[in-house]
C-alpha cells in the first residue's frame, strides 16, 4: 500500500473516535498535509507532514506508517513521529490550562431552582 486516504488513516492513528469526525475535521480546516488544507479524500503516503487540531491540542506529526485498520493505541503510535517543538507546545498549553482552573474555582454546591432561574434569565433562554 503506497497511499491512502487522509480521514482513514487519520481514524487508525486515533486522533479521531470516528472515520466521519475525520472527514469533518478535514472539513472544517483543522487539517493539513505539507502545509496545504486537506480535503478528506486527500491520499497521503508515508514522509507526509499532517498537522491536526483535535481537542487535546495541535500535533505535528510526520506520517511512518498506512493502516486500513484501527488497533491498539500503542499501534496506532507506531504510525506517526510527533516533533518535539509540538510535543513542546501541547504540554505548555496543557499547564496553563491547569494553571487557569485554580482562578476558576468549582461552586461550592449546586444552583438553587432560584439561580438557576436567574442563569436562564441572564443566558436570555427563557
Amino acid at each position: 500500500m503506497n497511499s491512502m486516504r487522509i480521514d482513514k488513516w487519520l481514524w487508525a492513528a486515533r486522533f479521531y473516535k470516528t472515520r466521519a469526525m475525520a472527514s469533518r475535521g478535514c472539513d472544517l480546516g483543522r487539517v493539513e498535509v505539507n502545509g496545504l488544507r486537506a480535503k478528506p479524500a486527500r491520499e497521503i503516503k508515508p514522509s507526509d507532514k499532517v498537522k491536526v487540531e483535535v481537542e487535546a491540542g495541535v500535533f505535528s506529526v510526520e506520517v511512518l506508517e498506512l493502516s486500513q485498520m484501527r488497533g491498539p493505541a500503542a499501534d496506532a503510535q507506531k504510525l506517526y513521529r510527533e516533533s518535539d517543538e509540538s510535543r513542546a507546545t501541547r504540554q505548555k498549553v496543557a499547564e496553563m490550562k491547569k494553571a487557569m482552573q485554580e482562578f476558576a474555582p468549582l461552586p461550592e454546591r449546586r444552583p438553587s431552582k432560584r439561580d438557576r432561574r436567574h442563569i436562564i434569565r441572564f443566558r436570555g433562554e427563557g
